[in-house]
């Protein structure tokens, strides 16, 4: 790779909505030297966050029609054709792949075109404990497929690291730790938390137990409902912010109606304004079944907020049990009300929560930072070794 030319870089993220991969890859597109760095994103066509990606300066966004989250593999099959041409008609000296399907795709398609420096991000693996064996096996297999022509791959969380070597997918050698980077100052206490409240509809009297999640299974969003209504018996001036959209709408919808819980609960969509949501809220919430290491638990740390979660992936890594938050089995409704319980009723205990929460996400280990310039110098690192 000669020194005259910028360095192509091709980011393939299945879809830019609004998740921790989709928020930390324009982050780290945002931040790359222009001068250095050609970057493109090749991504589905429609996502809440394709708007923000085309206002990046120097950032060239290629949208495909045939990239989808399901398996088709019709589909399937011309996304990796249209990602293979892309490569080899643009000179693409690096391709890194963000998410799952994109990360199988992105990386056959790369490996075909004789693309020398392949990374992977993992942002929770493909294959997890609540799927059907054949289904489980079947990407495991592409995953260790695709390990095996990887120049390196990052994960988030020393949890998603353990999880590959335990079932021989990638050698040790390829993993790099690099944790999602967070704008701290974002997450600062807001002087807008009084119109913010106004806005929703909260009294000064309410307490606020919020959640942000994509309406998928993975999240468990019915949970977060569940757990509502059996707060609501016992502590009816609790008012429950739920932050997303998906394919679970519907059923979220219908059991909010079942319980008759229309007045507790605040459904706001997707928003691209998380800071003043959570800066309203006492208590943060994440139901997830499966995880890598949620941007949401990171940005409610943040912004000061005591967590009760669920202990999958690499929650645990961040969330200290009792120190600054909860974690629960995944479905324990009960262990998530009498926790959420005991943080609604002690004002002191969640003071003490949030402020080791803000110490432990305000080092350096999880600063934007920190998150550029290690993913930069893996790429300085490939780059050198292929094409000394």
């Amino acid at each position: 790779m000669g020194s005259c030319r910028k360095i192509n870089i091709l980011y393939i993220i299945t879809k830019l909505e609004l998740g921790g991969a989709q928020k930390q890859l324009l982050s780290l597109v945002r931040g790359l030297d222009k001068k250095r760095f050609n970057p493109y994103i090749l991504t589905a066509c429609d996502g809440p966050l394709v708007a923000e990606a085309e206002g990046i300066p120097g950032l060239k966004l290629i949208r495909c029609r045939f990239i989808d989250r399901p398996i088709r593999p019709v589909k399937d099959i011309l996304a990796l054709f249209f990602i293979y041409r892309f490569i080899k008609n643009n000179n693409i000296d690096i391709v890194h792949t963000h998410s799952s399907k994109a990360g199988i795709l992105g990386r056959l398609a790369a490996k075909a075109s004789g693309t020398r420096t392949i990374i992977h991000t993992v942002h929770g693996w493909s294959f997890h404990d609540y799927q059907a064996g054949m289904v489980y096996y079947f990407y495991l297999f592409l995953e260790r497929l695709c390990a095996g022509f990887s120049s390196a791959i990052i994960v988030v969380s020393q949890c998603d690291k353990i999880r590959a070597l335990q079932r021989r997918v990638g050698r040790q050698d390829k993993f790099k730790l690099i944790r999602y980077g967070i704008n701290h100052e974002e997450f600062k206490d807001s002087a807008e938390v009084s119109r913010v409240r106004k806005d929703f509809g909260l009294s000064g009297e309410d307490l606020v137990v919020g959640m942000v999640a994509c309406f998928k299974p993975q999240k468990s969003p019915l949970d977060f409902i569940k757990l509502a209504d059996a707060i609501n018996k016992e502590l009816p001036n609790v008012k429950f912010i739920l932050v997303g959209d998906g394919i679970l709408r519907r059923k979220i919808c219908a059991l909010i109606d079942k319980l008759d819980l229309e007045k507790q609960i605040i459904l706001t969509g997707w928003s691209n304004d998380i800071a003043s949501i959570l800066s309203c809220l006492d208590v943060f919430v994440l139901t997830s079944l499966w995880e890598g290491l949620p941007i949401s638990v990171l940005e409610a740390m943040s912004a000061g907020l005591p967590v009760i979660a669920t202990n999958t992936g690499g929650i645990s890594e961040v969330v200290l049990d009792g120190k600054t938050g909860y974690l629960v089995r995944p479905r324990d409704i009960e262990a998530l009300r009498d926790r959420l319980k005991e943080l609604l009723m002690k004002p002191s205990l969640r003071e003490a929560f949030s402020r080791l929460a803000v110490a432990v996400l305000e080092s350096n280990e999880y600063s934007l930072d920190n998150m550029l310039k290690s993913t930069v110098q893996l790429y300085s690192d490939a780059a050198s070794e292929m094409y000394s």
